[in-house]
């Protein structure tokens, strides 16, 4: 039987107005201290470095995530759909709330920098022997699997993993519209209420009514704005290259027998891959920067400039290429150690497809796909309808960057062989 709390809890929020609790797991999810520590993770990792407002957390986007999720099942319970199974309302909404629960400091960044997928942490944390664990086996002894198998897609009713993680979840409209708020561009400002409303069961799969055609247009174009002038920004891009340098250097160090002035648990077993659950819940944002201040007075010259580059925002500086081939790095390699410089940490070539957001791509798998529902009950794949979709869909915009650090570069420019200067000066 379905409780409720005694009296409704409700947050403020800047996105949404308000976050509405009514059901008691939920509650207790939120005041657990895994969910509490994703106050203390940033939402857009290193984004606060290049548009100051985004400082927002994981937290906040969780909770955003798990109303638009209520949103939309509270207007399915309304109008009766069959297509929608009520039973499943508390798993869907409890994945919703917890799917970002395994982030770790900096989000995207540390996953690249050490190999680490954030979706398998968010499961161990939800079975493990954790205070959120707890609670969802209080409910029912199988819930963890459960609501672990909706964030690993495998669940057996797909409409549910569509509400979390599909091409129109509510996860993607959450981040779209808090990141656009909190960076304050306008690229993100897209017609929520309206495309909840034209969300339809059918079939087992979320759908979309075919005259919410244009509110859906405009969801997809605001991601793709977002996606280049945001999520991929050049600068950004260039404190997250720091960011797993001081990672890497760090590790090496470790590997090596360095012996640290300063170093805080469970940062050893960081590097040494062999982090246990309640290990990784130590890690937020602030112990990772706390190591960075003091790490800035370690005997290595490598991690102590890359610390303070990154804490000072020093950053790279970069430049655009069309193309680059592989021989051409090799010789820029070859040339910057020959001019005493050191081409493992001084010279970085990135291409935005590395980067871990995705554009809306129709030719896909069809759990990929955005289907709209005609007024003879035929699904159709968007891309078929709108020639808006087809123009956007999977363009790969993306150039080169070459990055270095301008202030080392600039005093062996002249040594560089000629043909290589423009790509320095």
């Amino acid at each position: 039987m379905e409780q409720r709390l005694t009296e409704e809890k409700v947050f403020k929020d800047p996105v949404h107005n308000y976050i509405h609790v009514q059901d008691p797991i939920i509650w207790q999810l939120i005041n657990t201290p895994e969910f509490q520590r994703l106050r203390r993770i940033r939402q857009l990792g290193t984004s606060y470095l290049t548009f100051h407002g985004a400082e927002h957390s994981r937290f906040s986007h969780s909770l955003g995530v798990y109303e638009i999720t209520r949103k939309i099942i509270s207007q399915f319970e309304r109008s009766h759909y069959s297509d929608w199974p009520k039973e499943e309302k508390i798993v869907a909404l409890c994945a919703a709330l917890l799917h970002d629960l395994g982030h770790g400091p900096f989000s995207h960044s540390i996953e690249e920098a050490f190999d680490m997928n954030h979706e398998d942490w968010t499961c161990r944390i939800i079975m493990g022997d954790t205070e959120v664990g707890a609670i969802l086996r209080r409910y029912a002894p199988d819930f963890p699997e459960k609501v672990a198998s909706v964030i690993q897609k495998t669940y057996e009713k797909p409409i549910v993993v569509n509400l979390v993680t599909s091409p129109l979840d509510a996860d993607r409209m959450d981040y779209l519209l808090r990141d656009a708020y909190f960076t304050g561009v306008n690229y993100g400002t897209i017609d929520l209420d309206r495309i909840l409303r034209m969300l339809r069961p059918y079939h087992g799969r979320i759908v979309v009514k075919e005259s919410g055609m244009h509110a859906v247009e405009d969801y997809l174009m605001s991601r793709y704005q977002m996606y280049w002038q945001i999520y991929f920004h050049p600068v950004t891009r260039s404190s997250e290259i720091i960011l797993r340098q001081i990672f890497k250097r760090a590790k090496t160090l470790v590997q090596q027998g360095f012996n640290f002035r300063f170093m805080l648990d469970p940062l050893p077993q960081l590097f040494e891959g062999e982090l246990a659950v309640h290990e990784y819940l130590q890690l937020d944002e602030a112990l990772i920067q706390t190591a960075f201040m003091q790490w800035r007075k370690e005997d290595d010259a490598v991690l102590s400039e890359l610390c303070e580059r990154f804490m000072d925002r020093r950053l790279y500086k970069y430049v655009e290429v069309e193309q680059i081939d592989v021989e051409t790095i090799e010789e820029m390699r070859e040339a910057f150690a020959k001019a005493g410089l050191n081409p493992e940490y001084d010279l970085e070539i990135d291409f935005p497809t590395d980067l871990p957001y995705d554009v809306f791509r129709p030719n896909e798998s069809t759990d990929k796909q955005i289907l709209l529902l005609d007024r003879q009950d035929q699904l159709h794949e968007l891309s078929e309808v709108s020639d808006i979709v087809r123009s956007i869909s999977g363009i790969h915009r993306g150039k080169h960057h070459l990055y270095y650090p301008q202030n080392k570069v600039d005093t062996i420019l002249h040594e560089l062989p000629s043909h290589l200067r423009p790509y320095f000066s």
